[in-house]
């Protein structure tokens, strides 16, 4: 019976770290949507894309940076910084943007 328990508390430990990396991924084709409305008027989104602000990296850039992190993205994208307007951008929105980010390498 003891081994029974231990076993279930295990797999209840690992279902919920699947559960919590899911929840946490975002949605690169949302976050696309957002680029495509928010970020294109300064960002390259994309490759075919010609650069719309030089001080604005084009999101290949920023995704091929060395130590890129998907989660730092996002929480950058929350917080108000003075060459970027202030989005007013959800946690779940940042995180589709930067899963978008992300995808351009």
């Amino acid at each position: 019976m003891k081994v029974s328990i231990q076993f279930f508390g295990i797999l209840a430990a690992i279902a919920a770290v699947t559960v919590t990396s899911a929840a946490i991924a975002g949605d690169a084709g949302n976050g696309k949507q957002l680029a495509e409305r928010w970020c294109q008027s300064c960002h390259a989104i994309s490759a075919n894309q010609p650069m719309a602000v030089t001080e604005a990296p084009p999101f290949a850039t920023i995704a091929r940076k060395p130590g890129f992190d998907e989660s730092k993205v996002a929480a950058f994208l929350l917080e108000p910084h003075p060459k970027m307007p202030p989005l007013g951008l959800s946690r779940e929105a940042a995180s589709d943007l930067a899963a978008f980010i992300a995808g351009q390498k």
